[in-house]
């Protein structure tokens, strides 16, 4: 506004100047003309006078001339050599004294003798401009000298030059105040409120959803501002929704992050830690470390700060999203990782804003991966070798039949049908674990315990016997029968026996016991369980071994390099044991001996849901089958001696 106001002023202005100079410049030729005209009118009527030299006719008939003109501002006369001898308002003695006046008339040179024509010029006085005229006198050809008229402008156009010029300026000053006060108002009430508002939507750009605008205006300005004020307000609401929506999801989202069995480490683009969930603090040992805003790199444990730092910085690079590592730790145990690196992108998919490293601790699938390995191998072999015996001993008998002795066709008859026998059992121990650990369900009846001993003890009495081992029992008598499945029973029996007599060297002892356990107390359980404990006096089991010995694949022989086997006795044991709701302990010492125990409800038809869900519950302390302290040359302290008090 201020600057089309001042293009607009400044055209007006300058059309009224040029207006007032033209009518100035008309003006002076007026005045040109008017004191030429006159001054040719004054020469002529005065030529003769100055001719005649009658001074006094002349100065009458100048001053009546002077009198009845008022354009004329003064009147000079000048000799041909151009001294001054009359003037109006001029006389002699004045001319002397005079300081404005000179006394001699400075015209060009030989001027009035090369023309007749009058001289016009204007310049400006203390009063005024003036119009100058200097006309030649000549008088029949002969020059006399030379007449000077001083002549006023026309005071009607100096008059409106001046009013025009006046107006002009009058006119410009009145724009320029209206402009300044248009720009003051302005600024009180259209600037001042823009600002206002500016600032206003800055802040709320900036997140600070509190930015209220109070100024008391009405119109559009006011309506704005009221929609800017409720704007606020309800971005404000939305905000305060919106953290609390927010801090909920961040709540359940850290949560599930802590509960979560993965460790989660979460990183910004600097390596610093935003978040550590309490299993990644277990997996590397930061329990009592504050790790929020430190740099992550030197926490790690050494081989996982080398395994990662390149790749750390390659990823806060953007060269690479996800990556995956294994690394095996000592400290603060022995374990195997598995780290998985990906990296947090912004909504545009452009920058990372950060870096999530996910921690497995793998140490257990490596070891039964391992075990898998060796129980493929294992298993690989032990079905190559009796195949590979039974087709040997059927192709000789094919091919070489007739020339064999009929003891000799026995014997490679019997050899086939043992390793047909070995072949059948290794099928069936991978075969009832697979059923086991699926959800089939058995059926579970009244059982007398003595008689699947029995039958463990008449099959596998042959082989003790042909390894030198005493193979006894000890079995309470007028046992009540238990809760379970005959066949499960009877195969967990024959994998125990079997293991026993498998570790026990020559000379050793094997003994199967069972007795009754009542609890005190009474109640639908009274009858109370069935103990069942099988003792040898074997190699022992080495405690680092006593954890890992019920699971798949694993083999004692895997350290001590001696008996072949699948790994999956015990681990059919275990697994039948908890679908009778019970559990299989051990207690053993290396040298020592082993011995394998668990607990079978008693069975009583009016509760049996009830000894059922008791039997999980019943543990026993293990030191009265503790072995540390037994040796097989002391039968007091034997485990094979009779049991001790159970109460």
């Amino acid at each position: 506004m201020a600057g089309a106001t001042l293009v607009v002023s400044l055209i007006t202005s300058a059309l009224t100047f040029w207006a007032v100079n033209t009518i100035q410049m008309d003006a002076r030729l007026n005045d040109t003309r008017f004191a030429r005209d006159l001054g040719l009118l004054l020469a002529a009527n005065v030529a003769p006078l100055v001719n005649e030299a009658d001074r006094t006719e002349l100065a009458r008939f100048s001053y009546s001339f002077y009198q009845s003109t008022s354009s004329v501002r003064y009147m000079l006369y000048a000799d041909e050599n151009g001294d001054i001898f009359f003037g109006i308002p001029f006389s002699e003695a004045s001319v002397q004294s005079s300081l404005t006046l000179r006394r001699r008339m400075q015209l060009p040179e030989g001027y009035a003798q090369n023309t007749d024509r009058p001289l016009v010029r204007q310049h400006l006085t203390p009063v005024g401009e003036v119009t100058d005229v200097f006309v030649p006198l000549n008088y029949n050809g002969q020059h006399l000298g030379v007449l000077a008229l001083g002549i006023n402008p026309n005071p009607t156009v100096v008059a409106s030059s001046h009013l025009t010029r006046d107006v002009t300026i009058a006119v410009f000053v009145s724009i320029w105040v209206m402009v300044i006060l248009g720009a003051v108002f302005n600024a009180l009430t259209i600037t001042q409120p823009i600002k206002e508002l500016v600032v206003g939507v800055k802040n709320i750009a900036a997140g600070n959803f509190n930015q209220r605008i109070d100024l008391p205006l009405g119109g559009e300005l006011g309506e704005l501002i009221y929609s800017f004020n409720d704007m606020a307000e309800r971005l404000e609401s939305y905000e305060e929704q919106n953290i609390e929506e927010l801090t909920a999801e961040k709540a359940k989202l850290e949560t599930l992050v802590s509960t979560i069995a993965d460790g989660a480490i979460l990183l910004d683009s600097d390596m610093h830690a935003v978040l550590v969930n309490p299993t990644a603090r277990r997996i590397f040992g930061w329990d009592n470390q504050a790790l929020d805003g430190e740099n992550i790199l030197g926490h790690f444990p050494a081989p996982v700060r080398v395994q990662l730092t390149r790749p750390l910085f390659q990823a806060v690079k953007g060269d690479s999203e996800a990556m995956e590592f294994r690394v095996p730790i000592t400290e603060p145990s022995h374990r195997t990782l598995r780290i998985l690196l990906n990296t947090v992108l912004d909504q545009a998919k452009e920058n990372v804003k950060g870096l999530a490293i996910t921690v497995q601790d793998i140490t257990r699938e490596v070891a039964l991966n391992e075990a898998k390995a060796q129980f493929i191998s294992n298993v690989s072999h032990e079905l190559r070798t009796p195949l590979f015996n039974i087709k040997s001993f059927i192709e000789t008998l094919h091919e070489y039949g007739e020339d064999l002795s009929d003891g000799e066709r026995k014997e490679f008859l019997e050899t086939a049908n043992h390793e047909t026998d070995r072949l059948t059992r290794l099928v069936n121990d991978v075969l009832d674990l697979s059923r086991l650990e699926s959800s089939r369900q058995y059926q579970l009846e009244a059982v007398d315990i003595i008689q699947p001993i029995e039958q463990t003890l008449r099959t596998h009495r042959l082989n003790a016997r042909d390894k030198q081992i005493e193979l006894l029992q000890d079995v309470e008598p007028d046992l009540p029968p238990v809760f379970g499945n005959y066949d499960l029973l009877l195969q967990v029996f024959s994998n125990l026996v079997g293991n026993a007599l498998k570790f026990t060297e020559s000379g050793g002892q094997v003994m199967l016991r069972a007795h009754q356990i009542v609890p005190s107390g009474d109640g639908p359980g009274e009858d109370g369980y069935i103990r069942v404990e099988i003792c040898d006096t074997g190699i022992g089991i080495a405690p680092e071994d006593q954890q890992a010995i019920f699971d798949r694949f694993f083999r004692v022989e895997n350290r001590v390099h001696t008996l072949e086997g699948t790994g999956l006795g015990l681990s059919i044991v275990k697994n039948i044991i908890e679908k009778h709701n019970s559990q299989v302990h051990l207690v053993s010492e290396v040298g020592i001996g082993t011995t394998f125990w668990f607990d079978v409800a008693a069975y009583r038809p009016d509760a049996i849901e009830v000894l059922a869900k008791d039997a999980t519950h019943h543990e026993v302390e293990g030191k009265d089958l503790a072995i540390a302290a037994i040796s097989p040359s002391s039968p007091d302290t034997s485990p094979l001696a009779p049991k001790a008090d159970q109460n």
